[in-house]
């Protein structure tokens, strides 16, 4: 009899279990189109909150760089203002962090920032963590060569599906559902 065409290979765990041999039963890992639109909405919310706080002058004191060349109070101004656009990126990524163990904008599209083996990090990784995603609020090559390295390395197994902010921080981003119990319990 000829061999059957159809073979049947048993799988052994999860996307994550197969990545990361600590990952816990079930665990599977957030998509990078879904982190990549998290990140985004977060970035709008942080914009949207300082330029109704600036009286809706923030976004075009922040890209007009012919504020620098005025120089005086005008390049005061402008460096002021991106100061105050990074201070505002730290300082939502780190206590949104603390408090719900992830963004709103995570939160909303059910991921879930978690250490390799599935459990909730603690306080004091959030900073650094936080401190990490600046590097995306570069102009232009923030976005362009920092943000689709990432990008493209959270699509491909060699980089087993994380960012370079994940590999650093030795963190997983994580569907909230597919998580232990108890480490669904932790995050608000």
């Amino acid at each position: 009899m000829a061999e059957d065409p159809v073979s049947v290979h048993q799988g052994h765990g999860t996307l994550a279990q197969s990545i990361v041999a600590n990952a816990p039963d079930g665990m599977l890992i957030a998509p990078a189109w879904k982190r990549a639109v998290a990140y985004v909405f977060d970035i709008i919310l942080i914009s949207l909150i300082l330029e109704v706080v600036s009286g809706f002058n923030f976004g075009q004191s922040i890209s007009s760089y012919s504020l620098i060349l005025e120089g005086g109070k005008s390049t005061a101004f402008y460096f002021v203002n991106w100061f105050l656009f990074i201070s505002a990126n730290y300082l939502y990524f780190k206590y949104t962090g603390k408090t719900m163990g992830r963004s709103l904008a995570q939160r909303s599209l059910r991921i879930a920032i978690v250490h390799d083996n599935g459990s909730a990090l603690d306080d004091h990784h959030w900073g650094p963590r936080a401190f990490s995603k600046l590097i995306y609020i570069i102009p232009i090559v923030g976005a362009l060569w920092f943000g689709l390295r990432d990008l493209i390395r959270a699509q491909s197994s060699n980089a087993e599906y994380r960012t370079s902010i994940d590999i650093k921080n030795h963190t997983v981003a994580a569907v909230d559902w597919s998580l232990p119990s108890e480490t669904r319990l932790k995050l608000r």
